[in-house]
């Protein structure tokens, strides 16, 4: 099981929508049955840490290529996208093994 996490940068000021734009990417995904639920949070300044930054993360079974043949389409994201990339400065993702029963030494 994985842990992902994408980690985006934003403009000052924009944390707060860019967080319900991504919102909105994750649960249409989760509704396509291509993720599991995701966790968004961000920080627009109001607490300590990296300032205009917004995290969404989920899990998975395995990691897989987005470029896979038979990877499920999620349609109706292209307005939602474009109003993510007016403000995202970039985003950075992290893959985290979990650890389970199963893996225990």
């Amino acid at each position: 099981m994985y842990l992902i996490r994408r980690i985006y940068t934003v403009k000052p000021g924009e944390a707060r929508k860019a967080a319900s734009l991504i919102d909105a990417i994750g649960k249409a995904y989760e509704e396509a049955g291509t993720r599991s639920a995701s966790t968004v949070y961000f920080n627009s300044g109001t607490t300590p840490g990296e300032k205009n930054q917004v995290v969404m993360e989920w899990t998975d079974e395995a990691l897989m290529s987005p470029y896979r043949e038979d990877r499920t389409r999620v349609d109706g994201l292209q307005d939602v996208s474009a109003q993510l990339r007016e403000i995202s400065l970039g985003s950075e993702i992290e893959f985290w093994e979990l650890m389970t029963d199963e893996k225990q030494i």
